[in-house]
């Protein structure tokens, strides 16, 4: 009976995060205070020790999740902030990540994040700045179609 209980007790908790991967992978997806804050449009994201690249980003949230573009991801919402935000998300077959995005101005964030992509550890730390709107026949960055 003593290691049942051990055995429960030891299991619950990934019970629970079973339970929320499954409720968070629901389309009705908890949406980020943080980046009802932050304006879609042309971003400039700047990461330490690598040339600034442009992103068109038609849905803010797709900042959390840069490293894993087009995957089908679940997420679980660790802190949802007015200002700040933190994510933790997981790609069947791709990988996970876990991001804090800090909003800075409506124009501007920090955004990092670390994780596993294309079986190899990723961290790093960018600067994100709005710069104007996206051309007119560019690819947009949302949810479903994230990039690195």
């Amino acid at each position: 009976m003593l290691n049942a209980q051990f055995l429960l007790r030891l299991l619950a908790p990934v019970a629970l995060i079973g339970v929320a991967g499954v409720v968070d992978a629901h389309p009705l997806r908890q949406t980020l205070a943080a980046t009802d804050a932050l304006q879609p449009g042309l971003w400039r994201l700047q990461a330490e020790g690598e040339a600034p690249r442009n992103i068109c980003v038609s849905d803010v949230e797709a900042l959390v999740q840069l490293r894993h573009a087009g995957s089908a991801c679940s997420r679980l919402v660790i802190d949802n902030q007015k200002s700040t935000a933190t994510v933790h998300y997981s790609c069947p077959g791709a990988g996970w990540g876990r991001t804090t995005l800090k909003v800075v101005t409506p124009r501007a964030a920090i955004i990092e994040t670390q994780g596993i992509a294309e079986n190899a550890p990723f961290q790093f730390s960018a600067d994100a700045h709005r710069i104007g709107e996206c051309p007119a026949k560019s690819a947009s960055l949302n949810r479903s179609n994230t990039s690195r």
